[in-house]
């Protein structure tokens, strides 16, 4: 009886150590999250909220800035990080370039926060203005859907424009010197011109398009350590929750990140809602629209399905 009762003992002791070991395996020594200045990661990483409850669990962050989101998607494809932020256009061109990444979680729809500005005295009224015209916007940025969506609404092509393709700095540098007619862009850029440059609103995408912020990871990341990922989604979750309730706070911090003034955030604030909602077939359904126009205008290089993109514990 003594020699089944050590054994039992032994085998349960074994079983112990082999599931601690399990879990130990499950939790990473650092994750890499890819930020730009003007995003909510950049928020929770000035928050620092994310750092602190990762170190109780031996988990370092390494923070890593993007000028912007396609950029950022590289980065997650050649495996220097783990997690990103970004709008809606990027991700399916990243699908393009073979990118093994899967959809964690959107932000609720904020139509309100790209638009088509002109120069206040400019004599462009409406998209169908735009005919002819040099309009400036980042290449694969969610402003591109913005752009050829506004364009085929007003019973233009994408080749009535000529499309100049610049980052923002560069764009807002352009514009201010009238080389350009008119420029496509997202906030904070977009309150910082109004506020300004008093540029004028043609069209935002309001009725156009959803507009979501993604949360992406790479698919090795997110199976191998699924917990982990859900963590960061469930912080981003109550981080928007506290951002939603303290717009000046929160204001003040990515005035902080990006060195553009409070006020500008303010603005920018008014019409941004944050959140983090677990992925639906519906959002998938809308982003696979926007991957079938791009791949239809020529400005993605093939069909992609959107939809094999999904994280595995969205399919349970």
């Amino acid at each position: 009886m003594k020699k089944y009762l050590l054994s039992g003992l032994i085998t349960a002791a074994l079983l112990t150590s082999t599931i601690q070991s399990s879990q130990a395996e499950t939790v990473p020594k650092t994750v890499n999250i890819g930020y730009q200045k003007a995003n909510i990661f950049a928020l929770l990483k000035y928050r620092g909220t994310l750092d602190t409850d990762f170190k109780k669990q031996g988990i370092a962050v390494h923070w890593v800035e993007f000028p912007a989101g396609p950029q950022m998607l590289e980065g997650l494809n050649v495996g220097s990080i783990d997690l990103a932020a970004t709008g809606d256009a990027p991700p399916a061109f990243a699908q393009a370039a073979k990118a093994d990444l899967v959809y964690l979680a959107h932000s609720p729809a904020n139509p309100k926060t790209e638009a088509i500005v002109v120069p206040e005295n400019s004599a462009i009224k409406t998209v169908a203005d735009l005919k002819g015209k040099r309009v400036a916007l980042n290449k694969g940025s969610d402003v591109n859907y913005l752009l050829v969506s506004a364009l085929e609404n007003a019973g233009l092509s994408y080749q009535d424009i000529t499309p100049v393709y610049l980052p923002p700095a560069d764009a807002r540098a352009a514009f201010q010197r009238g080389a350009i007619d008119a420029w496509v862009i997202w906030d904070p850029y977009y309150a910082e011109v109004e506020t300004n440059a008093k540029a004028r609103l043609v069209k935002n995408a309001e009725g156009l398009v959803p507009h979501y912020t993604f949360y992406l990871a790479s698919r090795k990341f997110a199976e191998t350590y699924p917990q982990t990922a859900k963590q960061v989604v469930d912080e981003l979750s109550s981080l928007s929750d506290w951002a939603n309730k303290n717009p000046q706070q929160t204001a003040k911090i990515l005035a902080t990140s990006t060195g553009l003034p409070q006020p500008i955030w303010q603005r920018s604030i008014s019409r941004m809602p944050f959140g983090a909602e677990r992925m639906t077939p519906e959002v998938f359904k809308e982003q696979q629209q926007l991957a079938d126009k791009f791949s239809q205008t020529g400005l993605l290089p093939v069909k992609i399905d959107v939809n094999s993109a999904r994280w595995s514990l969205d399919k349970q």
